[in-house]
């Protein structure tokens, strides 16, 4: 699933923004406070960060994640993990911020989204014990997810036009 938003300012003045972590956790509904991890101070490859979630159906959950995509001014991509796997494990889901130059370069088409991965988890365990409400489950979710999405990409184009200079 993907979301996307034309802002009035060029990649480079939007890259700051989806490259912070605590950006998303500032306009998402549901991602609530991030922390780096051992040691980590900002986004390398390979780095992880804790992320506080909570919703009113979901209840509160943390999740571990780790910079898997870093390419300047172009994609930003985390993965979701088991916390006992941080480094090695297969993603739980993968989640991506893509800017891409409009025009003359003035503007910025940004994609959010998220996709699921190899690794099950929580949804997958919930489908496996209401298999008869596997298409309501899922729906669900991934609703409550496309909402996130769209108010965190309205959040970082306010903030990115909002410093426009």
């Amino acid at each position: 699933m993907e979301c996307e938003i034309e802002i009035a300012v060029p990649p480079e003045r939007v890259w700051p923004l989806v490259s912070d972590i605590a950006t998303s956790a500032r306009h998402s509904p549901e991602l609530n406070e991030v922390e780096w991890l051992d040691g980590a101070d900002g986004p390398v490859v390979g780095a992880c960060f804790t992320g506080h979630n909570r919703n009113a159906v979901l209840g509160e959950w943390s999740t571990v994640s780790r910079i898997a995509q870093l390419d300047e001014h172009r994609t930003f991509q985390w993965e979701v993990v088991h916390s006992d796997e941080r480094r090695l494990g297969a993603p739980l889901a993968i989640w991506t911020y893509t800017l891409q130059p409009l025009a003359d370069g003035s503007r910025t088409r940004l994609r959010h989204g998220m996709r699921l991965g190899a690794a099950e988890g929580p949804m997958q365990d919930f489908v496996a014990r209401h298999p008869d409400q596997e298409e309501q489950i899922i729906d669900g979710r991934l609703a409550l997810l496309r909402d996130g999405i769209d108010a965190t990409l309205a959040g970082v184009k306010a903030d990115a036009e909002s410093t426009a200079v």
